[in-house]
């Protein structure tokens, strides 16, 4: 699995005029090709007089999916122009749809292939990004009694910190980057003069905290 991706951080749109054409971006993150295909959908429902609406998207952590459509333009001047600028980006897991509403002045390929590309870039800029962190899933279970002051200690130390359950024993949910595995196993038994059990799940991913 890949160590981190980064995605766009909210869905929204963003609009550019070249030459008395529009541009508008609606950027949106996407979990599958399904969604992304949907989110497409969409915003062709809400812009059925548009003169084109022209997409690209790559999902998947390592980029394994990758699509694009120039929606009639000409071929390779606005579909590939956005997915370059989304891998350029190191951008996955996102959706870009550019709907252009014609302004009566033909801007040529380059000129297209500048517009299509930008307006992903511009739209990028404008709704911003965000890293995501492949982490260990795991779960520590410890007595009420040293169950505050050790969240207390996971927050201050920077751990990623998913839910608290109580319950006869106090069950804290966590996210490890495996580097830090081993490391973190010494600190709890360190911390709870070892009377805390770790025990590790699954993979995922999450924010990455800011710095990283």
């Amino acid at each position: 699995m890949q160590e981190r991706y980064r995605t766009v951080a909210r869905a929204g749109v963003h609009e550019i005029e070249i030459n008395r054409s529009r541009f508008l971006c609606s950027l949106a993150p996407a979990a599958t090709e399904h969604e992304a295909q949907e989110f497409i959908r969409r915003v062709r429902d809400e812009h059925p007089s548009a003169t084109h609406n022209c997409y690209a998207y790559v999902i998947g952590a390592d980029g394994g999916v990758q699509k694009a459509s120039d929606d009639g333009e000409p071929g390779g001047t606005a579909g590939v122009p956005m997915l370059q600028m989304l891998l350029r980006r190191e951008m996955r897991y996102v959706v870009a749809v550019v709907t252009r509403y014609y302004g009566g002045v033909k801007l040529g390929a380059g000129g297209l292939i500048r517009a299509y590309g930008g307006a992903v870039g511009e739209a990028l800029d404008a709704l911003g990004t965000v890293t995501r962190q492949r982490f260990r899933l795991a779960t520590v279970t410890v007595g009420h009694e040293r169950a505050g002051r050790l969240e207390n200690d996971l927050r201050a130390t920077g751990r990623a910190v998913r839910g608290v359950r109580y319950a006869e024993a106090v069950t804290i949910e966590l996210g490890l980057p495996d580097a830090d595995v081993d490391a973190f196993r010494g600190w709890l038994a360190d911390v709870t003069a070892g009377t805390a059990a770790l025990e590790l799940g699954g993979e995922a991913y999450q924010d990455a905290a800011p710095g990283d």
